[in-house]
């Protein structure tokens, strides 16, 4: 795990993306003492450092997280959680409702099963063979994200170019920044250097039932999407949004998956909207 911003702030978890680590794009620390928020992230199981748990769940981010609140001395905390992330977020609201003060949701994906949703409508190419793969040949799955893993552990920037033939031009914007771009790089070399489970496990943990019901999530839920979204598609959010009691969602106009590196410090505003007492700080 790793822990910025404010030693005393408000404790915020965020969930990282698929691929993803605790080193995951956020803001600089001196943003986030100005916010008022200590930020905590970790390893999903198979990602860095962190060993990999076969057959996980989303539902078991849950049971993570509570452990490292309960590490921390943190009674109570907000999480967010960003693309692959964002269903690990729900899964702490729903599961953890006595100590999840708020979630947030940047650009997430609505379960596999979901009724009434085209779940590839407006997904790129590469995405949807991703998935379709994860549902019907888990071999192939394996060999693909292998292959692709060890690739992008050796040279994180050739995964940075499949994405960018896959990028709107708002997301190319984005990771054009050299800061961020270096910071989607380390990530990607930090999650897949021993291999592609994390990845894995994820994409067949999406695939599956999630283990948690949306209408047990009791607090308030913020749903940022960008309307451009191509990777994990708006309509997404819009699902979430009339299943989960209390959820809120904003579509921002001109902006696709990765503008939510930039989205980051306003939803963090919304998460410290009620203050916690965050223990000792470690």
């Amino acid at each position: 795990m790793a822990a910025s911003g404010a030693p005393g702030g408000t404790p915020v978890v965020l969930l990282h993306g698929t691929p993803g680590s605790r080193f995951g794009p956020r803001p600089r620390s001196s943003v986030l003492y100005r916010l008022g928020v200590r930020l905590i992230s970790y390893d999903r199981p198979g990602y860095g450092d962190s060993t990999r748990h076969r057959g996980r769940r989303v539902a078991d981010a849950a049971a993570d997280v509570e452990t490292i609140a309960d590490t921390l001395g943190l009674d109570r905390f907000a999480v967010v959680g960003r693309s692959g992330g964002g269903p690990h977020a729900l899964a702490c609201a729903a599961l953890l409702p006595e100590r999840v003060t708020r979630t947030a949701v940047l650009v997430g994906l609505a379960p596999r099963d979901a009724e009434g949703l085209d779940w590839y409508d407006g997904m790129t190419e590469a995405n949807v063979d991703e998935h379709t793969a994860a549902d019907a040949d888990q071999a192939a799955l394996t060999e693909r994200l292998d292959e692709l893993a060890r690739r992008t552990a050796d040279d994180p920037e050739s995964f940075m170019d499949l994405l960018w033939e896959q990028m709107t031009e708002a997301d190319r914007r984005v990771v054009n920044g050299l800061p961020i771009r270096r910071q989607f790089l380390d990530t990607y070399r930090e999650a897949l250097r021993r291999g592609p489970y994390g990845w894995i496990d994820d994409d067949l943990a999406f695939q599956n039932n999630w283990g948690f019901a949306f209408e047990d999530i009791t607090g308030p839920v913020l749903l940022w999407h960008g309307a451009d979204d191509n990777f994990s598609p708006v309509n997404h959010s819009r699902w979430l949004a009339g299943r989960i009691p209390h959820a809120e969602v904003r579509v921002q106009l001109e902006t696709a998956h990765f503008g939510a590196v930039e989205a980051l410090p306003e939803v963090l505003v919304w998460l410290a909207a009620d203050p916690v007492p965050t223990g000792d700080a470690l």
